[in-house]
């Protein structure tokens, strides 16, 4: 079968094998820049699909650069003959972009469905110098349906590569089947986190006493990861699934959890979803009702398909709800869910689903709904790569996935978050760092995740005092910007260079970022009456490069641990000014 239908830019291709389906394809024009290929199946009876490819071709002019959810640090092109990428609920999102190097779109596409596993490409053709495009759907084994709808999002205009993206995840928000999950603003605040810190080794008594800290730090949260299940400190998950409390550290966790309350801090566990551990007690009546089992890691993968699995899952994070009075749940691991290649077939008979992607979508509705009823305002937070538009349903708090101890890449994964979460809170991974680092080193942990949620890592009770002194600072500061770090229009520049410069701007105040670029541009006919210009580099000074006349301003500069170093009032006029901003310091420049 082959359908072809044309817009005004593109030819597009769709085909497959024979089948019984009828096929529909149309386009819809949105917007001058903006296509809509509408995708229709219908059967009289179920069948299972064949697999479909629909594809494209754009010519590769002024496009130097490009952008997917999975891309992280190598942003580069992919020729047309490589593998494909894939995404579904639980891996990245159907969405790619191609833009020039002063960050204009020439190409973004997107497909609706981001439940199921697509594979997609924008691969460059070494014949044509064109990027050969293509959505390639059912190619794993899918249940039969009878009818089938879905879109793909073709946007060409010449806009900021960003402006595009952030179209995307509006029109993915907008679809009933994706609303975005409420975001509390407990989800927005600073958290301590136990895993770099304590790794399985937490204890009530520790948690407590960073806690004490963390508070007085202007952290509002504590995220108490593995550990506190278990005796076993290896870092298996031999003993996941009875998600009982380990009393050899935590003897009464409701008393515990009671006292970081009174402390005024919220409290959140984690737990593997979809581990089921060898030395379990529940490892019997769940072990033939698994996807695979991993020696390495000593458990299996439940089944989602098995109601019985769904409700003892669910019904387990109830329990820990009204029993202890958890604020939120770290839920890790869903995308294990996801790896036909190595799935078991199934033996025992009771599943209501054949659908994988539809028992884990179940499985989580069920439960972030459940949980809702007894805390409207529960928080969920997932971890890159599950972080597409099916799971903004459910978790409130997206995390860049572990990267410790490298700055870089947490500000990388952080930003690629932020193109895509809208106002899901996108959090920083667990912010860590030597203890002996220099200040200003271990300050650019948290300057590279500004524009994220920062959650810390370290024991609070063993920084020497000039780290404590400026964690304190950059938590300050970053709680008082909060609003313009994350809900300004965020503009992050050169992806393909890993975001050297990045802004946010909201009503008349901008925060400019400087991680690698020494010249920071300046609009004056942009509104806006203070700039925060941060120096998110190791090297001292900045140049600051002004179009138009701004006149007189007060230009005061820190230092990473917040003492101001120089204050003075100067004119600025057209052209290049020098500031004298330390290493992982600021200048905060405001029109007088």
């Amino acid at each position: 079968m082959n359908k072809i239908i044309n817009t005004d830019i593109h030819s597009f291709q769709l085909s497959s094998e024979d089948h019984g389906f009828t096929v529909t394809l149309f386009t819809e024009k949105l917007q001058e820049g903006i296509d809509v290929i509408t995708l229709r199946l219908e059967a009289e009876e179920a069948l299972t699909p064949p697999m479909l490819t629909l594809r494209w071709s754009h010519p590769a002019c002024d496009i130097q650069g490009s952008w997917h959810p999975a891309q992280d640090r190598n942003k580069s092109f992919k020729a047309d003959w490589m593998r494909t990428l894939r995404s579904n609920a639980a891996a990245s999102a159907p969405v790619y972009a191609l833009f020039n190097s002063v960050g204009r779109n020439r190409l973004t596409f997107a497909y609706s469905d981001a439940l199921n596993t697509v594979h997609y490409s924008g691969g460059i053709s070494e014949e044509t110098a064109d990027f050969h495009c293509c959505v390639q759907l059912f190619t794993e084994t899918t249940a039969p349906f009878r009818s089938y709808e879905a879109k793909l999002l073709v946007d060409t205009r010449d806009v900021p590569y960003y402006e595009s993206l952030d179209g995307v995840q509006a029109w993915w928000s907008e679809m009933p089947e994706y609303r975005p999950a409420f975001v509390p603003e407990a989800a927005k605040e600073p958290m301590y986190s136990t895993w770099y810190s304590m790794h399985q080794n937490v204890t009530d008594v520790q948690i407590e006493e960073q806690c004490r800290i963390a508070k007085k730090l202007g952290m509002e949260a504590v995220i108490v990861d593995d550990g506190w299940q278990t005796a076993d400190n290896r870092r298996g998950y031999a003993y996941c699934g009875d998600w009982e409390t380990y009393e050899g550290k935590f003897p009464d966790m409701k008393r515990h959890v009671d006292a970081v309350h009174a402390l005024g801090m919220k409290f959140i566990l984690w737990y593997s979803v979809p581990f089921i551990g060898k030395y379990s007690q529940a490892w019997n009546r769940f072990k033939d009702k698994i996807l695979r089992f991993n020696e390495s890691h000593g458990a299996a993968v439940l089944d989602p398909r098995y109601p019985d699995v769904r409700e003892y899952i669910i019904n387990t994070y109830e329990k820990a709800v009204k029993e202890w009075g958890l604020d939120g749940f770290k839920l890790d691991f869903i995308d294990t869910f996801y790896s036909p290649e190595l799935q078991l077939p199934s033996t025992v008979e009771g599943k209501d689903y054949e659908s994988i992607p539809a028992a884990v979508d179940r499985l989580l509705t069920d439960s972030i709904g459940r949980l809702r009823e007894l805390n409207p305002s529960i928080m969920i937070e997932f971890r890159q790569m599950y972080i597409g538009p099916a799971m903004r349903k459910y978790g409130n708090m997206f995390r860049a996935s572990d990267c410790p101890n490298d700055s870089i890449q947490n500000r990388v994964r952080t930003l690629d978050l932020r193109l895509i979460c809208g106002n899901t809170a996108a959090h920083a991974d667990m912010i860590m760092w030597h203890p002996e680092e220099p200040v200003e080193s271990a300050a650019l942990q948290l300057i590279n995740c500004l524009f994220s949620v920062p959650q810390v890592s370290v024991l609070l009770d063993k920084l020497p005092s000039d780290h404590l002194k400026m964690l304190t600072y950059w938590l300050a500061f970053w709680k008082e910007n909060r609003t313009l770090l994350l809900d300004g229009t965020i503009a992050p520049m050169n992806p393909e260079l890993l975001y050297p410069l990045v802004r946010a701007i909201r009503e008349d105040r901008e925060i400019v970022v400087a991680y690698h670029e020494q010249i920071v541009p300046i609009d004056a006919t942009v509104p806006v009456t203070q700039w925060i210009v941060v120096n998110g580099r190791r090297q001292e000074g900045l140049y600051v490069e002004v179009s138009g006349e701004i006149g007189i301003v007060q230009v005061t500069i820190r230092n990473c641990c917040g003492e101001i170093t120089e204050e003075q009032s100067v004119e600025w006029r057209s052209g290049i000014h020098k500031l004298a901003i330390p290493a992982s310091g600021l200048a905060t420049i405001s029109i007088r």
